[in-house]
């Protein structure tokens, strides 16, 4: 008889009442592939949009989750990188690679990272996508650079807050967005200039910056083109509507990018470099219980969530 375990499976579009915990067959590792007993995994605004039917998967049934703390149980034939008994973390392949909300999920072994030392899993766990994201839009999309100036919306949210983290560590002057509220912790983190949006058009506020990090689109996008000094760049994480916004860009003499997160090996390792010298750390929103699944979701639809929020397995 298969091996089985718990994992959190929709078998249809709706709101977070359509996530069930199940029990299904233990997945086993393929070529080049790691089987990972799964500690923590974060819970991203791509999973409840997913759950709802708003992303590029077919339809369900399916298990969600990207982000990945865990321990390697068996690896599959041709891997070197990984052995049992390894603690990794990262985020397996986005968006057709999900199924990290389970005791146990496989991927690919190039996908993960020996887990940061000192770090537990819950923070390793809430970090993978978020920050890859930010590296990935400010690093290889950007190339911020040490003394650039970056707005970054939403600032105190998942991808928003190591946002903020990694400019720093590069030497960037930060300029963020955020509700009132958030400003002392967004402080903390380092931000240099704070607009409060709910009292202030940034656009009014803001001039010549040479990057703008976008993960609201709507009208922020073309807003967020008007501050940009000529030959700046606007990374958005959300890649709809490109050809509009990419010839309103070149219009104005700047750039548009529009990106999806992808596995990446050596991002991770950055990342993991950055979490080992203490210039990156997730600021933890909330944890559930595997079984909590729909709470979690619930908490992340609020839209006021400050940090990450991350299931726990036992």
């Amino acid at each position: 008889m298969s091996e089985t375990m718990r994992a959190i499976t929709q078998d249809s579009y709706g709101g977070p009442e359509v996530l069930r915990e199940a029990q299904l067959d233990k997945p086993e590792p393929g070529p080049s592939e790691v089987l990972i007993r799964v500690h923590a995994a974060g819970v991203n605004p791509t999973d409840w949009k997913h759950r709802a039917g708003q992303g590029f998967l077919s339809e369900p049934p399916r298990i969600l989750g990207w982000d990945v703390s865990g321990v390697v149980e068996a690896i599959g034939t041709g891997v070197t990188l990984h052995k049992p008994g390894d603690e990794v973390f990262g985020m397996l392949p986005y968006p057709f690679g999900l199924g990290s909300h389970a005791e146990y999920v496989t991927g690919p072994a190039r996908a993960f990272a020996p887990k940061p030392s000192g770090t537990d899993h819950v923070q390793a766990g809430a970090i993978p996508l978020a920050a890859l994201t930010a590296w990935q839009a400010l690093n290889d999309t950007a190339n911020l650079q040490s003394g650039q100036r970056i707005l970054i919306h939403a600032a105190a949210g998942g991808v928003g807050h190591l946002a903020v983290q990694i400019a720093k560590a590069k030497g960037a002057y930060v300029i963020a967005t955020a509700s009132k509220s958030k400003h002392e912790f967004l402080t903390g983190l380092g931000v240099d200039e704070l607009i409060d949006y709910t009292e202030t058009d940034f656009t009014e506020a803001v001039k010549d910056v040479d990057v703008v990090l976008d993960p609201i689109a709507a009208d922020y996008r073309s807003r967020s083109l008007q501050v940009l000094r000529k030959g700046g760049i606007l990374v958005s994480i959300l890649p709809y509507d490109r050809e509009e916004l990419v010839a309103e860009a070149e219009e104005l003499g700047v750039r548009a990018e529009l990106m999806l997160v992808e596995a990446d090996q050596a991002g991770m390792q950055a990342v993991r470099e950055l979490v080992e010298s203490g210039k990156l750390r997730a600021e933890i929103a909330g944890t559930f219980p595997l079984a909590d699944a729909a709470k979690a979701h619930a908490q992340g639809e609020t839209g006021r969530t400050q940090g990450k929020l991350v299931l726990t397995i036992d």
